[in-house]
């Protein structure tokens, strides 16, 4: 594995956790392809990196949102890295101010385009409840 490219792969996870900590989502969008797929919490099931959307998302919490890795492994072949790992998600809701946190799995892919890594892939999911009441497993600790 080349320790250089696995470094700068984790420079841009880095930087995505960094700018929702400072609530700016420009930042995050940076450092996707502009032709990146999600599939992430929010409808719909697919979608490409929309800066309104997740501007507006930020806007409705308070403050920093934290985001966490833990296990995260990154392969490398080439040009093309995937990530995956769980995330610790915290940050305080802006009506109300109650403190949110939660567990997400998540699996992001990454290629470097013309020398830089951007994401191109990245898909989060929260597990949920098999007892008929699909309510979010947020209390699950790995």
């Amino acid at each position: 594995m080349n320790q250089a490219d696995e470094a700068a792969v984790a420079k841009v996870l880095d930087a995505v956790a960094a700018g929702l900590h400072a609530r700016d989502a420009a930042a995050v969008v940076a450092q996707f392809s502009p032709r990146a797929v999600t599939f992430d919490l929010a409808p719909p099931l697919t979608h490409g990196v929309d800066a309104a959307g997740l501007a507006a998302w930020i806007d409705t919490w308070e403050g920093p949102i934290d985001q966490a890795w833990r296990a995260r492994t990154i392969t490398l072949s080439g040009d093309l890295a995937v990530c995956h790992g769980l995330q610790m998600i915290r940050a305080t809701t802006l009506q109300g101010g109650d403190h949110a946190e939660w567990w997400q799995r998540s699996t992001i892919c990454l290629r470097r385009l013309d020398g830089v890594w951007k994401i191109i892939h990245e898909h989060s999911s929260v597990p949920f409840h098999m007892d008929g009441s699909f309510r979010a497993a947020i209390d699950l600790q790995p």
